[in-house]
Parts: structure tokens; sequence; C-alpha cells
């Protein structure tokens, strides 16, 4: 669906418009373990302002293909109060993982919490009102892979973003 190229073009356009927002603010930025790391760090050395870096694990998905109940697997280790956060994860898919993200952020006194999805997938199963304030590709309503998404565990380190063919889920 993505090559490399499309994805560092992405994320080149993705880190210019979080340098703005970020010029003149020390943020945490918070990644979603397992899904972000990989974007996360290759956001991280885009980045010219001063920073924090912390990270949560919460997962719906379980090496499975399809999300249950969220589970939280490491919360983060900084304070946030009074912070300004930025959640960076992998997929913005229905979205109800990132919004209990932020809801925590939030809770635990984070003055503003921001969201940075490498990819958002485009479908009308959004929960709520969640929309990444900070997106770098989109997608259709396909199980994708690849740049930190898994499938059942495995392909997080593809080179690309690829599609997972109908038969596979099953």
């Amino acid at each position: 669906m993505y090559s490399m190229k499309q994805i560092d073009d992405a994320l080149d356009v993705m880190a210019a418009n979080i340098n703005q927002t970020y010029q003149d603010i020390c943020p945490i930025i918070m990644c979603v373990m397992n899904g972000g790391l990989v974007p996360m760090g290759k956001l991280l050395t885009r980045f010219d302002f001063i920073l924090e870096v912390d990270y949560l694990h919460a997962t719906r998905y379980r090496n499975q293909t399809n999300g249950s109940d969220l589970e939280w697997k490491a919360r983060p280790h900084v304070d946030l109060k009074g912070r300004t956060v930025l959640v960076v994860d992998d997929i913005l898919d229905e979205g109800i993982t990132l919004a209990k993200v932020v809801d925590y952020c939030n809770q635990q006194g984070a003055e503003k919490t921001m969201t940075a999805v490498l990819v958002e997938k485009i479908h009308d199963r959004k929960s709520g009102e969640i929309k990444a304030d900070f997106v770098g590709l989109t997608i259709e309503d396909k199980y994708v892979f690849g740049y930190g998404m898994d499938y059942k565990g495995f392909l997080r380190n593809a080179p690309g973003i690829y599609a997972v063919t109908r038969e596979l889920l099953l």
C-alpha cells in the first residue's frame, strides 16, 4: 500500500507540522507500545525541540486481528500533571485505544494531550469524536501491517505498509 519512500515523505511532513506546534514547548512524547515504536523512533530524530520521552503499553488486539477490551500492560512513568503530551501510535482505526489513552493522560493532569498516528484508516466506525492531530497517511478499510503494525504479532518490521489478503484474515 505504501513504500518506504512514501512513508519517509509522510514522516517528514508530520515532523515539520509537529516541530511548528511544539517549537516553544517541552512536551512529553508518549509512545503507545508496541505499534508506535517504529513511527515514534523515526519521528524523534526529525524533531528540533526539547522534549521528554516516555511510553505506555495499552492493547486491545493481543496478537489477534480483532480487538477486545483494553488491557494496560504498562502506564507512563513520568508525571503528566501540567505537561503537554503528544501520544504517538501506529494507526487510528476505530479509535478506542487512542481515546482511552488520551483520557488517561488528561485524568493524570496533562495540560494538553495531542495525538500523532502514522496511518489513519478511513471508515465510519470511529469511536466517538476521536481525531488524530497529526496524520501521516490514510488507508482504505483493510487490515494492514508493517512499519510498526503487526499481523498476529508478526511483521511489524516489514519495510513498508501492506494489506492482508482476505483469505489470511479468516
